[in-house]
């Protein structure tokens, strides 16, 4: 690693690292669309009043709607390593050509092999989205400088939230004006669009690009330590697994999925049953949370660089803040949530929003911790830790279709989140406890003889 340059000055204006963002950034709406759009089209392509309907049972609906994760959690840990063997724009060109190309196709092969093929398509499209964490994480740990790790990190990680939101809400008119179909159209040419993009302005980092001012380049090789040729060694294996504050990390990771995705899968079902919300209205409504979470998302980022700047907090304390607003948040509100009267729509609306929107507090929280912990293995890190929570992402659905049998009775729902709340308060708590942004030794194996890279060295990098 270079030496840290305490006079380090930012290039004015915008930069390529702000393109390289905003490029992932509509990489991340991009998947998160693509991930959910089959929830709101599923809703038409099973409509008896439509001329053309696939006759799917309830469970065959839900079986659909699975299968994506089950090959999301696959490919993780590859990812992670390949990520930083091939570059993450390899990868994350890989995952958004797949899922884009699946999504033109789809009308087609629905009707051609039904529910069998869409399943074995949304395999392919979660093996492929498995790509896009770890390879995300890679660019950010090349490309954004710790002084702008914070805002930055928001706005790319945040795309997925506003692709949730733009997807529920812009679906349900395009199936209305064109049919179901129309939907995937969309989100594949759009996706192809942004593909052509990447591949003319994307870089796997500045030290690659062509197009970056040599300013901006010293400008992020001393912010992020990196001065003068950069080696690659083989991943600890062993000490990763017994790193205590990277399991903290994960933990809250695991927590947050449980939550989230429990939200996600649940709440058009939740708003129908329970608040009696119209069709017509369920994807606005529903959408509506996860515009706020974007909408919050750059104050709380914003925050976190301030917070460093100014040396108000340590990098680890920032974290940890910010991590406990994304997760405790939730969980005081969930409670709340639980609640509120039968029929109280208005207000039910109000508190799931809120459950939601301040949960981009965790942006900035666990998430960057595999960057603090080890910058060279940072997409790996992800990727291990994305494997093992995106499991959660299978489980807690389930879990909670075993808890609810009669889904308008709202003590059943208050049961599941209950069990959201709690599990939200004990993994932040146990991240709390346990971990650090200190640097790992074994982030650089030919200095593990000597010291820790200590958060007063980062601290150093914001003077």
């Amino acid at each position: 690693m270079g030496t840290v340059d305490s006079e380090n000055r930012r290039p004015n204006g915008l930069g390529i690292r702000h393109l390289q963002t905003f490029l992932m950034f509509l990489a991340m709406l991009l998947a998160y669309s693509m991930r959910v759009n089959l929830s709101m089209a599923i809703v038409d392509m099973t409509n008896r009043e439509n001329d053309s309907y696939f006759d799917w049972s309830y469970s065959v609906q839900s079986l659909v709607l699975s299968s994506f994760f089950w090959g999301y959690v696959m490919l993780q840990i590859p990812a992670g390593v390949l990520a930083r063997r091939v570059g993450g724009k390899v990868l994350i060109t890989i995952a958004i050509s797949v899922n884009s190309l699946i999504s033109l196709l789809m009308p087609f092969l629905a009707n051609v092999g039904g529910w069998k093929i869409v399943c074995a398509c949304r395999v392919l499209q979660g093996m492929t989205q498995g790509f896009v964490f770890p390879s995300t994480h890679y660019l950010i740990s090349q490309w954004i400088p710790l002084e702008e790790k914070g805002i930055l990190t928001t706005i790319v990680y945040a795309g997925g939230q506003l692709g949730i939101a733009l997807q529920l809400t812009a679906a349900g008119f395009l199936a209305a004006a064109w049919g179901w179909q129309a939907i995937f159209y969309a989100n594949g040419i759009l996706g192809i669009a942004w593909v052509v993009s990447y591949l003319v302005f994307g870089s796997s980092s500045p030290e690659q690009s062509k197009i970056i001012t040599e300013a901006e380049l010293m400008y992020i090789q001393t912010s992020l330590g990196r001065v003068g040729e950069q080696k690659r060694h083989s991943p600890p294996w062993k000490k990763i697994f017994t790193c205590v504050p990277y399991w903290a990390a994960i933990i809250a990771h695991g927590g947050q999925n449980w939550g989230f995705f429990t939200l996600m899968t649940e709440m058009p079902t939740y708003m129908a049953n329970v608040l009696n919300v119209k069709l017509t209205q369920n994807g606005v409504l529903s959408s509506l949370p996860y515009l706020a979470m974007w909408l919050l998302s750059f104050p709380l980022g914003m925050m976190t660089d301030f917070l460093i700047r100014r040396e108000l907090l340590s990098i680890s304390n920032t974290r940890k803040l910010l991590n406990s607003i994304g997760l405790w948040g939730p969980a005081l509100a969930l409670i709340g949530l639980s609640y509120i009267p039968q029929g109280s729509m208005g207000l039910a609306v109000v508190m799931l929003t809120l459950t939601v929107s301040i949960n981009a507090g965790q942006y900035t929280g666990y998430p960057l911790i595999f960057i603090d912990l080890a910058p060279n293995f940072s997409s790996l890190l992800m990727g291990i830790s994305n494997s093992l929570a995106g499991s959660i992402s299978i489980i807690a659905p389930i879990v909670c279709g075993i808890i609810v049998q009669d889904e308008r009775d709202p003590a059943e729902w208050r049961k599941v989140f209950f069990l959201a709340s709690a599990i939200y308060f004990v993994s932040n708590l146990i991240f709390v406890l346990f971990t650090t942004s200190d640097r790992q030794s074994w982030n650089e194996p030919e200095r593990e003889n000597g010291k820790y890279r200590s958060e007063y060295a980062n601290k150093l990098i914001y003077k």
